[in-house]
């Protein structure tokens, strides 16, 4: 497995942390509960880090690869680098003797990567894009939203070379098929799962107490990266709307998990979503909270009267998948996977992108009908059902065998 620009370790909320570390984190640990031995090769971003760590389970490792220095770089910065980290993925190999039988590559450095090693190992290689460049730049506003070329080419170039390409939904397939010309027959279907061991109902008043939530409190909850395409700004204004409607209950909260919790060291983005806290007025009832442990997830999901994703663009929308498997309902724009993974009226609501009004709109009727909430809460858990980890890992591994055997 490789996951060469994010260790599927990391706290998550970060940068360049969310969906996809979970995504290599809980596929491995699924597949060595199936007795499938997984080496997760990641680039070294802490000299003082141990390079192996066994945290995957049943014998499953994440191996911090050495290439440039051992700091957090950009990604176009990690690029140059990668003739090092695959020569550190080769040595680490031939130093334990191990013959892999399939590379599993997530993300366009990654892809770059594999390419490289099976020019040494001859095996498949299985890839996942989960964010597209084409599609992230069809939705920028502003110059520094854009993706460089250099991953745009790359990503055209890892279609060809891959055995099979993981597609999260639907959409991600026709985007493969309309914007990037990749060959149907390479296309594979298979959502992400969500680990329900972990995500799970709890009661809201136990998941408020672990986390210091009082219980006459409404909190409403966001999750995931801090930058431009997460709608954030949609949301801010959204709750602003609430307060000049006369309808924002007292006690309300806006929580927000991902990036700093410390100002001096926001970076661009952060600073424009605290910026526009304050010039809205609502600095009152929202709270940036930074990154938070993907253990401790549970309960601030379970505490919330909902989950929102204001998205641009999401290829599916893990956060959402584990809201709904804790029983909390999702309110999400209609883009991407979340256009198929939030049943509208069922277990959450779909809205437009961009529509801080509509938002509100759908905030003000889930926090005013506590049977609603309730409702479409006990139905989202069980629709998470259909996505766990021991289903969506089994289509994994039938595609695994397809490759393997027909080499």
């Amino acid at each position: 497995m490789l996951s060469v620009h994010t260790c599927p370790l990391a706290t998550l909320g970060g940068k360049d942390t969310g969906g996809m570390n979970v995504y290599v984190r809980d596929l491995t640990r699924e597949l060595g509960r199936r007795g499938i031995g997984v080496d997760v090769f990641t680039r070294s971003q802490d000299e003082h880090q141990p390079h192996v760590k066994h945290d995957l389970g049943n014998g499953n490792r994440v191996v911090h690869i050495p290439a440039g220095p051992e700091t957090p770089l950009a990604k176009t910065e990690i690029y140059k680098w990668l003739p090092e980290f695959v020569g550190g993925v080769r040595e680490f190999a031939a130093l334990e003797d191990l013959k892999y039988d399939v590379i599993h590559s997530h993300y366009w450095l990654s892809g770059v990567a594999a390419n490289e090693l099976r020019q040494f190992w001859n095996v498949p290689i299985i890839h996942m894009a989960h964010t597209l460049g084409v599609m992230k730049n069809r939705i920028a506003q502003r110059p520094e939203e854009f993706e460089p070329e250099l991953r745009l080419e790359n990503e055209s170039k890892i279609l060809k070379w891959a055995d099979r390409l993981i597609a999260a939904t639907a959409a991600e397939e026709a985007q493969l098929q309309w914007l990037l010309q990749a060959d149907m027959n390479k296309i594979e279907v298979i959502p992400p799962g969500v680990d329900l061991s972990t995500f799970h109902p709890i009661p809201m008043h136990e998941a408020k107490e672990k986390i210091g939530v009082p219980p006459s409190d409404m909190m409403l909850l966001f999750v995931g990266r801090i930058e431009p395409l997460k709608g954030v700004d949609t949301l801010l204004r959204a709750m602003k709307l609430l307060r000049d409607r006369g309808v924002m209950p007292p006690h309300l909260c806006l929580s927000i998990i991902g990036g700093s919790s410390n100002p001096s060291q926001d970076d661009a983005e952060m600073q424009r979503l605290r910026a526009l806290r304050q010039e809205l007025g609502i600095g009152d009832v929202v709270a940036f909270l930074g990154a938070r442990n993907q253990d401790t997830l549970n309960y601030y999901y379970a505490s919330a009267h909902a989950v929102i994703m204001p998205s641009h663009y999401e290829s599916f929308g893990m956060v959402a998948l584990e809201a709904m498997a804790c029983g909390t309902p999702v309110i999400a724009s209609e883009v991407g996977g979340l256009a198929f993974l939030v049943k509208d009226g069922e277990t959450g609501f779909t809205i437009p992108d961009r529509d801080p009004e509509m938002l509100c709109d759908r905030l003000q009727k889930i926090i005013g009908d506590e049977e609603l909430r309730q409702t479409l809460g006990s139905q989202a858990a069980d629709y998470a059902k259909n996505y766990t980890w021991n289903l969506i890992a089994e289509k994994i591994v039938g595609v695994y065998e397809e490759v393997i055997y027909a080499k």
